[in-house]
């Protein structure tokens, strides 16, 4: 079948995701792009697709977005990014991602068996997140389940989270998203395939955002846990390949 009917149906699913969850499109769309397009393609498209998801999420949470909760996470990734890039020259990438699935598969597993725990942290940890996630972004690509982990961490209600989790994820899609346009990774091919992505991945995002809201929190919390568990296990098995 046609990858112009395959990959809108996969980001149909992608944006159902995250429209209920805050976060995951990329958990559903990357490997189900893998068996049909080659790595780099599936990569730039998916970071279109993923700025358009947060861009929408954003306008659908606009009165949960709080720039105090947004903006320490934004700016912590900068230097984190740096940092990242700089250590995927020195250390061994496949190691960090061992170390980041078994961490987040081991802390959403002891959520799901015990109370989750709700620490609501001192914002200067809003600064290390983004720290983190923009170094282990830059160095394996993985930067998401810092970001989570804080996040959940802090207690927040679903709609702030996602709205925390969506503003952040914008700003760090457009900024790859601009980084594959300069270097030539998103092509013609890559482009199209986005365009015909658009308006599914839209209706996946809307009919998520409506199924959330008949969703209670403490449901909620533990569905978040789950794909974090399936997040560490994916992680685990990427550093072994």
């Amino acid at each position: 079948m046609s990858p112009f009917l395959l990959v809108p149906a996969i980001f149909l699913l992608a944006g159902l995701l995250q429209g209920l969850t805050g976060f995951g499109s990329a958990l559903i769309a990357m490997p189900l792009l893998a068996f049909i397009l080659n790595i780099k393609t599936a990569v730039a498209v998916c970071t279109l697709c993923a700025v358009i998801i947060n861009l929408r999420m954003c306008c659908n949470l606009r009165s949960n977005m709080d720039s105090r909760k947004i903006m320490p996470l934004i700016i912590g990734s900068i230097p984190g990014t740096i940092f990242g890039t700089i250590a995927l020259k020195e250390v061994d990438g496949h190691l960090i991602t061992f170390f980041l699935g078994f961490l987040v598969a081991g802390y959403a597993g002891y959520s799901l068996l015990v109370r989750p725990i709700i620490l609501k942290l001192n914002p200067v940890w809003g600064y290390i997140s983004g720290f983190l996630t923009g170094a282990i972004a830059a160095s394996v690509s993985a930067g998401g389940p810092p970001t989570i982990i804080y996040s959940s961490l802090m207690g927040w209600r679903k709609e702030d989270f996602k709205a925390t989790l969506s503003g952040f994820f914008l700003v760090s899609a457009a900024m790859a998203a601009l980084g594959h346009l300069i270097s030539g990774l998103t092509t013609l091919y890559a482009f199209q395939l986005f365009l015909v992505s658009l308006l599914p991945v839209l209706a996946g995002v809307f009919f998520g955002h409506r199924l959330a809201g008949k969703v209670s929190e403490d449901l909620y919390k533990r569905i978040i846990m789950i794909l974090l568990v399936f997040m560490g296990i994916m992680l685990i098995f990427q550093s072994t390949g």
